[in-house]
């Protein structure tokens, strides 16, 4: 039987569009990928808020599983897109 490898990133210490290599067989792995070719959502946990805590995916290249963290940092940068400019005067 083939043993599955799990790994843990997070995203905080991502830099540029979010996407990173696979841990174990090094596929790059993209949040812009829509395809289901790479990898595929296996486990979502929220917060009380709806907002995401961890995301499990599946790279289907080499079957490792990588939960995926760190969504706080998005979250509150996101905050500081929905703020509104200050005024110029």
């Amino acid at each position: 039987m083939k043993q599955v490898s799990a790994f843990t990133i997070d995203l905080s210490k991502i830099e540029g569009d979010g996407a990173f290599p696979c841990p174990s067989c090094g596929t790059l792995i993209s949040p812009d990928d829509e395809s289901e070719n790479t990898y595929e959502i296996v486990d979502v946990k929220t917060k009380e808020d709806s907002l995401i805590e961890t995301l499990s995916i599946h790279c289907k290249k080499c079957g490792s599983t990588i939960r995926l963290e760190g969504f706080e940092l998005l979250d509150e940068l996101g905050d500081l897109d929905d703020q509104e400019e200050p005024e110029e005067f």
